[in-house]
């Protein structure tokens, strides 16, 4: 049984946070790196990873990509700074395309509310 991960990649001025869903974090934060401007604005490479959930199913997965997308900025930038309060790019804590350096993040489940008040 596979993970599906979802993550949130942002640009190196934090400027963009753009959330994603893939079965395969290395290739998809690596896929990122060479689509800089195709997708997005082209000032903006969207490229380090600051944050990630491991999911067991993709349904669970894609439940989760939905409510995170539908998050304000605000409250994305407070999901980054619990888990990543340096907003540290992860993506280079992957070595040889392994997952192992990266700390795990478990899903939690918080009412927008109480994300809001954090």
């Amino acid at each position: 049984m596979m993970n599906t991960y979802i993550y949130i990649l942002t640009d190196c001025n934090r400027n963009c946070l753009h959330v994603g869903l893939s079965d395969d974090l290395n290739k998809a934060v690596n896929s990122y790196e060479c689509l800089s401007g195709f997708c997005f604005d082209a000032g903006s490479k969207v490229s380090r990873l600051v944050y990630h959930e491991s999911l067991p199913t993709e349904e669970m997965a894609l439940k989760r990509f939905q409510e995170l997308s539908k998050f304000t900025r605000m409250q994305k930038e407070r999901l980054i700074r619990r888990y990543n309060p340096n907003w540290i790019d992860l993506g280079s804590r992957m070595s040889n395309g392994s997952l192992s350096m990266l700390p795990t993040i478990t899903p939690f489940r918080m009412k927008l509310s109480q994300l809001a008040s954090y």
